[in-house]
């Protein structure tokens, strides 16, 4: 209960409490005018309840535009039922009061079922913009995939771990890294957490994280970022890459299902559109994906050490209709396109045991098996030219004894993208960071 004895409820709640008194605590979205009645929107943290008055007076300061939409207001008045309204229920003899008034008007209007603003501008107040109730459901789905994937990883025995994001070398041996001045000595910005995650395979045998990762990748791309949130995994005591796909395939299905139980609203106010999982995601070599574009779209990319967007999407596309499946695992790529603690394919010279996951044709998961034994590591690190020293305190986890281990690592503001259809990665990332942009 509040000072005044009303009982504050969710706008979600609403419907529980017919003919009572309630009071919702939020924002002003929008007002509407029909005739001689002024409907009013108000939105909190979950969703929005409209309210009635018949006589201007009883929401004079709101109807007449004294305050701008955005204003934080607490709304009083008796649920009744109204079929056409927000959640079958709407509140009758309203009263107001206003406790935060918004008088200048608003950078972008967020009022409306769509925004539309041009894409820099939604980003330019995306600490405004992120209230609408469309931007606000992409990123409550992103907190379901996130507890989701937590979820079910616990249920079968892994332990989330957090590992550090200001490293000593570049994970992935490259040069798209963010150096850093660490009191005089030079540090990187983590490009995963593959390092410490490999090491924690040694402590607790299966892992996982959800954390921030930076590449510093001169990509002005639609589906790239340089900051995005990554859902790491990590076990030992595998036969080989086969079995870390099982894994990913049962990760996925939990979340979707997850999704589709706790989340129909924001699924529905997305426009997401939930794949089914098939109980064995197909697969496909690397060098016959290849030949399959050659021989379906006479476009010859043998040869190549990775697949294009256009690659990715000729195969999504093959995968929907040869199987009916929204995923495809592509096995086997080229050594010379993989880190150097990738396990090779001993079958395949110059092929690996590792795997990227397509999603509706875009690359969604990386991952496979790695190497385990510290004399291969040795040797990989030689083969390309690299110092034993950079990489010492990672190399004695594989002096004292690793078992068979690997894992994927899940882009989840790509995993959304995909999921509802948005044509950017931007329109499902908190707060992008990518070449040009470093606020908000």
């Amino acid at each position: 209960m509040n000072n005044s004895g009303i009982e504050r409820v969710r706008s979600t709640e609403i419907a529980a409490h017919i003919g009572k008194r309630v009071e919702l605590q939020g924002w002003l979205h929008a007002v509407r005018r029909l005739g001689g009645v002024a409907f009013v929107i108000v939105r909190d943290g979950w969703g929005m309840a409209q309210a009635v008055a018949e006589e201007a007076g009883q929401l004079a300061s709101i109807v007449d535009g004294e305050v701008q939409p955005e204003s934080v207001i607490r709304l009083s008045g008796i649920v009744t039922e109204a079929p056409q309204a927000p959640g079958g229920v709407e509140l009758h003899q309203p009263e107001v009061e206003i406790v935060t008034p918004v008088t200048e008007p608003l950078p972008v209007l967020i009022g409306k079922k769509e925004i539309k603003a041009a894409l820099n501008t939604q980003l330019d107040h995306a600490v405004f913009v992120n209230r609408h109730p469309t931007r606000r459901a992409v990123f409550r789905l992103g907190a379901g995939v996130m507890s989701a994937f937590r979820a079910h990883l616990d249920g079968c025995g892994f332990t989330e771990i957090q590992t550090p994001k200001l490293v000593a070398s570049a994970t992935e041996s490259g040069a798209n890294v963010f150096a850093v001045d660490y009191f005089g000595q030079k540090a990187f910005l983590a490009q995963s957490p593959q390092f410490y995650k490999q090491a924690m395979v040694g402590v607790f045998e299966r892992v996982y994280e959800v954390g921030p990762v930076f590449r510093a990748e001169p990509h002005d791309t639609t589906r790239h970022i340089n900051e995005y949130v990554s859902l790491d995994v990590e076990l030992g005591f595998i036969e080989n890459h086969f079995t870390v796909m099982d894994v990913l395939r049962n990760v996925l299905a939990h979340i979707f299902a997850s999704l589709n139980g706790r989340y129909t609203a924001e699924l529905a106010l997305t426009g997401a559109q939930l794949p089914t999982v098939p109980a064995s995601i197909p697969h496909i070599h690397f060098a016959d994906a290849q030949e399959l574009i050659l021989k379906l779209h006479g476009v010859d990319v043998r040869g190549e050490p990775d697949l294009s967007p256009q690659d990715e999407r000729w195969l999504g596309e093959w995968a929907q209709q040869e199987h009916g499946s929204d995923f495809l695992f592509v096995t086997g790529y080229p050594m010379a396109k993989r880190p150097f603690y990738t396990h090779p394919d001993l079958t395949r010279p110059g092929y690996s045991n590792s795997f990227d996951l397509l999603f509706r044709g875009t690359e969604l998961v990386t991952g496979g098996q790695r190497l385990h034994r510290y004399a291969d590591y040795q040797a990989a690190l030689a083969e390309r030219g690299l110092s034993e020293e950079l990489f010492a305190s990672y190399l004695e986890t594989f002096r004292y004894g690793m078992p068979p281990h690997g894992g994927f690592a899940i882009g989840l503001e790509r995993l959304l993208m995909q999921l509802i259809g948005a044509p950017n990665l931007r329109l499902t990332t908190l707060f992008p960071r990518d070449l040009n942009r470093l606020t908000p």
